[in-house]
């Protein structure tokens, strides 16, 4: 395998009887997006691929969405699709690129090493008229040992505290209308703006025909953001999903000090006394 977070889908189709493969198919949606994700996964998919859904695989005990769940959680959800240690993962999305992102992360997050995002997902993979189709899957159970790797991960207080001491560079994967406080959030509880000294990178920079842009272009997007590539970077965005493109973007042009703020914008503009800036 590659040091690349990325496989090819030509690496994928020849690979994809390989024993110790597994296919996810991670799709999720906004609602803007109008779409069904298990319902397009039960109408077509890369053959073999289980449905990762990241509102079942969460903490469904707390007020935020999609958060990661604890680590006994996250290994019996495994075995229960069938996936176990030693293998390798493959993640794709019906956008291109979107919630296959977050996905890879949590899998990372929950120390695993062997975990890839298909270039272009499920759009490029038919593209190039190679097969889907609408069998049931069904893996037989495997042990799964999720071991949690708390330096991918960051919570409020974690994020509060290296913006107050610049410990981290945190960069929000949200539109720069958004980040501003010129448009309003999809949540419409929550007022838009930006947490003060974070950096914003709109997540649709770094791709082109849904796939991630080549690994040059993908560096001066950052460094035209203003992210320093000799300093710890934390990634936001409004619930923690695109901001796994941009976790995934610097892991793949070799940056290494990457963490991911679970909650983000959600998490943090419903926060009392949370300081909210906007551009005037």
């Amino acid at each position: 395998m590659t040091d690349s977070p990325i496989v090819s889908t030509e690496w994928l189709a020849k690979n994809i009887d390989a024993p110790d493969l597994v296919v996810v198919d991670g799709s999720w949606y906004l609602p803007a997006h109008q779409r069904d994700p298990k319902a397009e996964y039960r109408a077509e998919h890369i053959p073999g691929a289980v449905y990762f859904d990241i509102d079942d695989i969460a903490d469904t005990s707390s007020s935020l969405p999609h958060m990661l769940p604890a680590p006994h959680v996250f290994s019996s959800k495994m075995r229960k699709l069938g996936i176990g240690d030693g293998q390798t993962i493959v993640v794709y999305d019906g956008m291109g690129l979107l919630s296959a992102a977050r996905v890879w992360w949590m899998f990372k997050a929950m120390g695993v090493e062997s975990v890839y995002v298909l270039d272009g997902g499920l759009p490029k993979w038919k593209a190039e008229g190679r097969p889907v189709d609408d069998d049931p899957v069904h893996r037989p159970e495997r042990h799964f040992s999720a071991r949690l790797d708390n330096a991918l991960v960051r919570d409020y207080d974690m994020v509060r505290s290296a913006l107050g001491n610049g410990g981290a560079q945190v960069v929000d994967a949200r539109s720069a209308a958004r980040f501003k406080g010129e448009a309003p959030e999809p949540r419409p509880e929550l007022s838009s703006g930006h947490m003060p000294g974070s950096l914003n990178l709109p997540f649709d920079q770094l791709l082109e025909n849904g796939a991630l842009r080549s690994p040059e272009e993908i560096e001066t997007a950052f460094r035209q953001a203003g992210v320093d590539y000799s300093r710890p970077v934390i990634t936001s965005c409004g619930s923690g999903v695109t901001a796994a493109i941009l976790f995934l973007a610097l892991d793949m042009t070799g940056h290494r000090n990457i963490a991911l703020y679970d909650g983000s914008w959600t998490d943090w503009a419903s926060r009392d006394g949370a300081v909210i800036e906007k551009n005037s």
